[in-house]
């Protein structure tokens, strides 16, 4: 159908200059047709004054359009952080165009009719200022009162690309939600309200300072675990660091911060289920703290602090090396010394900054250390021991063993210079001369890791991963690297900046991605558990958050936070799922190193049950494993704002979809679940129980979903 104002616009917008008022049919007749040509904004002027004609626009319009603004991707040219012109790379869709101009301007662009389109023209009618707004033929036009009814060509719809792209606002609810998803452990109503309001970046630098709750140790004590008794020997099991973890990763008001440590915990590898030591469940507590207390602190201090923990000492023999003695053919253990370069610092292969393999001549990538470096590097490792001069020996009641106190757990490990090998240690280039006392040899050793090349595309690659796509791009990986090289003030290693780098990035932040089937990654089955938690309201009726080991694949989650079953994590970086399209494509996929027959079935039977019922608990009124007449289901989702909308099934998907997926159900999955749910009818008269069955269905059938299972 012809446009009744399509031919007046043709020729008005080909023939006028750009800022320029165009002529048209009366106003009477703008006002009368409901959809002539497009919008009024402020007077054509302050849009113009964001990226399109030279018009002068008037001052108090022109600070309406320099509202806040964060330089997501083209002001920072040379800092480190974005590459520059990331803007000019794609011109925004008129639909991204005129959610910015309502984010933007929402004094002339209030509630929208449904964008039409009529051939070359697109355009969105805003009935309370009686405005136009739209783009045809690549170029911005706008009509209403405040243009006298005239049609002003603003300018070119890709001029304004960094005005759309640079707002450092999402557009829309599913855009905020989609960015707190990749930042954190779960999203609400409140969250995606705020980041509207405030921006990425004022959102994350709020979480850079935000409160980080109670420590995991500090938990421990208050929950009474430090207590020294024969009945609970807590000195002597690891659970208690599993309600630890838990309680940390879903109640924690610093998500972003949880999330981060989360992800060095997946990257400097300590595990429960290898840790045989008295008091684990407070080594394991404090080696979390310290990623916690480093998350957005700077990664020299992650390599020092794992280094000297406790936990680490233990985990990968630091603990109680001894110097070489030739006498016995005695050589220090070289444990730590190969997976402190293999796993957390430069890897295997020499890397550029885009994290590609260097290669040699025969086109073979290049090994990053020898056999004669890890040998070197063990000596460094040398002498080292639990720090034991704050020890209170306690005897057991009842028994005659004797139990110190728990502070050794979260002392540094204290060097013994008799047992630390005093011969020189050449490595990565590096020579240590002979007698350098152990503590300056252990700061040059981590000052060489820490300043290698490939620790920023090493390190930087796999927060990618964790945080946003399993695939990054080399270029992305190059920007993230930059950052970690410099966050723009010459500093090397700083993760805020890192995380910045990664969260704001074009390639994180660019709807492309939704349609990329390589972009994504399968969400960690504890994060989708975590999720579920946080999203709906859980909470324990009296405090005691048991939920203990998950990893069980056939009847669990088959993975459980700080219980990987080896140094290497539960899934490689580079793990490729054989026989499968990925591998055709060589993209990798490493959470899917989890996925199994067993552990696909044994993830949808524990959370159909979890969902609906909650989280059976044995003497939820003690911290000890003891059975009681209170054993129940003490820890619950509350549910309590999808319980206020369940008798509208259609409404309660889309709030589902939201908060969970970011809204990228299909249409057809949100119908399939949305027809599923109506087959069995919830009026306000029915029970609790059947609301609470539609809730759970509903979450059921989302966290089941293949576009649940990858986040995009």
């Amino acid at each position: 159908m012809t446009h009744p104002y399509e031919e007046t616009l043709t020729t008005a917008v080909a023939e006028a200059p750009e800022g320029q008022p165009l002529p048209t049919e009366s106003a009477a007749a703008s006002s009368r047709a409901h959809a002539p040509l497009l919008t009024a904004l402020f007077a054509s002027t302050a849009l113009a004054a964001c990226g399109g004609g030279d018009v002068e626009a008037p001052k108090t319009l022109m600070q309406a359009s320099t509202a806040p603004r964060m330089p997501l991707l083209g002001d920072m040219e040379g800092s480190g952080f974005y590459r520059s012109n990331q803007a000019a790379a794609r011109t925004p869709t008129p639909d991204e165009f005129m959610d910015w101009a309502e984010m933007i301007f929402p004094q002339y662009f209030d509630s929208h009719q449904a964008t039409l389109t009529d051939g070359a023209l697109s355009f969105r009618y805003y009935g309370g200022t009686g405005n136009y707004l739209g783009v045809y033929q690549g170029s911005v036009v706008v009509l209403g009162p405040p243009t006298s009814n005239l049609v002003v060509n603003v300018g070119a719809l890709a001029s304004f690309s960094d005005a759309v792209f640079s707002s450092g606002r999402p557009l829309d609810d599913k855009e905020a939600a989609r960015f707190l998803l990749q930042a954190g452990l779960a999203v609400s109503t409140q969250d995606i309200a705020t980041v509207r309001s405030v921006g990425f970046d004022a959102w994350l630098n709020s979480q850079f300072n935000a409160p980080t709750g109670i420590s995991g140790w500090d938990w421990l004590n208050v929950r009474g675990y430090a207590t020294i008794s024969n009945d609970t020997a807590y000195y002597d099991n690891s659970y208690p660091a599993d309600y630890m973890i838990w309680y940390q990763l879903m109640k924690s008001p610093d998500g972003l911060r949880k999330r981060v440590a989360l992800a060095l915990s997946e990257i400097c590898v300590v595990s429960l289920s290898g840790l045989d030591i008295t008091w684990r469940c407070h080594a394991m507590a404090w080696y979390w703290d310290q990623l916690v207390n480093n998350a957005f602190g700077n990664y020299r201090s992650v390599l020092e602090n794992v280094t000297l923990n406790a936990a680490m000492g233990y985990y990968l023999n630091t603990r109680g090396n001894q110097k070489e003695n030739p006498a016995t053919g005695r050589q220090p253990d070289e444990n730590y010394a190969r997976e402190v370069m293999q796993l957390m610092s430069i890897g295997l292969v020499e890397l550029n900054i885009d994290g590609t393999p260097k290669k040699d001549g025969s086109g073979k990538p290049i090994d990053s250390y020898t056999m004669n470096d890890v040998t070197n590097l063990a000596r460094v490792f040398t002498g080292y021991d639990y720090d034991q001069t704050q020890n209170v020996p306690t005897t057991v009641p009842g028994t005659t063993r004797v139990v110190s106190n728990t502070t050794f757990a979260r002392l540094p490990m204290a060097l013994n210079a008799s047992r630390h090998s005093t011969l020189a240690a050449t490595f990565l280039g590096t020579t240590i001369p002979a007698n350098t006392p152990g503590a300056a040899a252990l700061k040059t050793a981590l000052d060489t890791l820490f300043n290698h090349p490939n620790v920023g595309p090493f390190i930087g690659k796999q927060l990618i991963q964790r945080l946003v796509t399993s695939n990054p791009s080399p270029a992305y990986v190059a920007r993230v690297a930059a950052a970690f090289n410099n966050n723009g003030a010459g500093v090397r290693g700083d993760l805020r900046a890192v995380v910045k780098a990664i969260l704001l990035d074009d390639e994180a932040r660019s709807p492309a991605g939704l349609t990329q089937p390589g972009f994504g990654k399968l969400r960690e089955p504890m994060l989708r558990f975590v999720q579920w938690g946080r999203t709906f309201g859980i909470n324990s009726a009296q405090g005691s958050w048991k939920i203990g080991d998950l990893s069980d694949p056939g009847s669990r989650l088959g993975q459980s936070p700080l219980r990987s079953p080896s140094v290497f994590n539960f899934f490689r970086p580079g793990y490729i799922p054989p026989s499968t399209a990925l591998a055709t494509a060589g993209a990798v996929a490493p959470e899917f190193q989890l996925v199994n027959e067993s552990s696909v079935g044994g993830y949808l039977n524990y959370m159909q049950g979890v969902i609906r019922n909650g989280i059976y608990v044995n003497a939820p009124e003690l911290p000890n494993n003891a059975s009681t007449s209170n054993n129940g289901y003490d820890i619950k989702a509350t549910y309590t704002n999808e319980l206020a909308i369940v008798t509208d099934a259609d409404a309660l998907v889309a709030r589902i979809n939201l908060l969970m997926c970011a809204g990228q159900l299909s249409a057809a999955t949100v119908k399939l679940i949305a027809d599923a749910l109506k087959a069995t009818p919830v009026t306000n008269a029915s029970t609790d129980s059947v609301k609470l069955d539609r809730v759970a269905a509903a979450v059921f059938l989302v966290m089941a979903s293949a576009e649940y299972l990858v986040q995009k």
